[in-house]
């Protein structure tokens, strides 16, 4: 009897085994029906990410493209792209961000009052410094120098204190720097608003050439004050990028207003451009006016890219593609337009972006990156 009990007890316990097994089957197939939302979701993620690289590479680099032809054309026309570009993204804000003015903001406008200020101020003296001799190529290497910028405001106001890394590639940015204005201000050239000046005394242009270092200068550390109250906001309320972004150009227009004449007279200018046939529209508008038109687009669509690829990407991934981006329109404006381009402003451009990569640390994150992939193949 008791080996017949032990038999059926066994009988039993296999059985329910077996319903088990066949329970979690079932399960499984189910679940293999179910899609999988998850892949979904990372390709999206993916397609999104990509799609925003391409855009900053096209926004942004189109961007400098237009921005040296006009230069070109119109060297002191810095403050009305600046107006052009603010107006646009304000109104675009206004339309799709404040749903016209419908949604009200998270961070109060008074506090935007002195990160507006700050935004004016950088914007302007960026714009305003090819009315001083600043060609393209220096432009773009000096604004490189947010870095050394950002990490001096961090000493003075946060009281932060930075590893030997961080020294040295600032100090290597720095010195890029100094190398390439000091070869650019040998060979200073008038621009059209200055030629006047120029032949009255060829040292004058070196002397509002000059003022025009000092304006980027300030402008670097305009906006890395800007950066650390940025930080103050968003801690205080949350991070509202699009509607920093709206306000950020919608509050300064007023501020434009100082500079109507200087804005006007460039109207007039680009009004007097030659013409260039649309044989599309069947019309011709002045070629200033076309390149201001791709300038203030590409603008836009190189901000909303950045944008994007902050919210999908990385900070490793946007830093890398922000800096491969600068180097690719340093490369395209010397080529392309023939700018001077000595062994020097090469050694000082290598520094830069070496010393850039130092101090965002990209080799150290790319290993940590691959860590975990490589580690991952070992057990296999």
């Amino acid at each position: 009897l008791q080996t017949g009990g032990a038999g059926e007890l066994e009988r039993t316990e296999r059985r329910e085994r077996e319903r088990e097994a066949l329970s979690r089957g079932q399960e499984l197939e189910l679940v293999s029906r179910i899609p999988n939302n998850n892949n979904n979701n990372n390709t999206m993620a993916n397609m999104k990410a990509a799609l925003a690289i391409a855009l900053v590479f096209v926004g942004c680099c189109s961007n400098v493209v237009f921005l040296e032809l006009l230069v070109k054309i119109d060297p002191g026309s810095g403050n009305l792209i600046t107006f052009l570009q603010f107006l646009f993204i304000a109104l675009e804000g206004f339309l799709f961000t404040s749903k016209c003015g419908t949604v009200r903001p998270r961070i109060g406008l008074k506090d935007y009052t002195i990160l507006v200020v700050m935004f004016f101020v950088a914007s302007v003296c960026n714009n305003y410094a090819f009315d001083f001799n600043i060609p393209m190529p220096l432009h773009m290497i000096f604004r490189a120098g947010s870095l050394i910028a950002n990490m001096v405001m961090g000493i003075l106001i946060l009281k932060k204190r930075y590893d030997f890394s961080k020294y040295l590639s600032v100090g290597m940015i720095t010195l890029g720097i100094v190398i390439c204005t000091i070869v650019s201000g040998t060979k200073v050239e008038s621009t059209q608003v200055l030629k006047n000046a120029a032949d009255e005394d060829p040292m004058s242009v070196f002397f509002w050439w000059t003022l025009g270092i000092a304006l980027l200068t300030l402008a670097l550390f305009v906006s890395a004050r800007m950066g650390l109250y940025q930080e103050v906001l968003y801690k205080r309320y949350g991070k509202h990028p699009k509607e920093a972004l709206f306000y950020t150009h919608l509050l300064p227009l007023p501020f434009f207003a100082l500079l109507a004449g200087n804005i006007w007279e460039h109207v007039q200018l680009a009004n007097a451009s030659p013409l260039q046939a649309i044989p599309a529209l069947g019309v011709s508008l002045p070629l200033t006016w076309l390149y201001l038109l791709g300038n203030v687009l590409t603008q836009y669509v190189c901000i909303s890219s950045v944008y994007v690829l902050t919210t999908e990407c990385s900070s490793l991934t946007v830093t890398l593609v922000v800096t491969l981006r600068k180097f690719v329109s340093l490369l395209f404006s010397i080529v392309y337009f023939s700018n001077p381009f000595t062994v020097q402003h090469w050694i000082g451009t290598i520094l830069v972006f070496v010393g850039t990569i130092i101090f965002t640390e990209v080799v150290g994150k790319v290993r940590s990156a691959l860590a975990p992939a490589e580690q991952k193949k070992k057990v296999k």
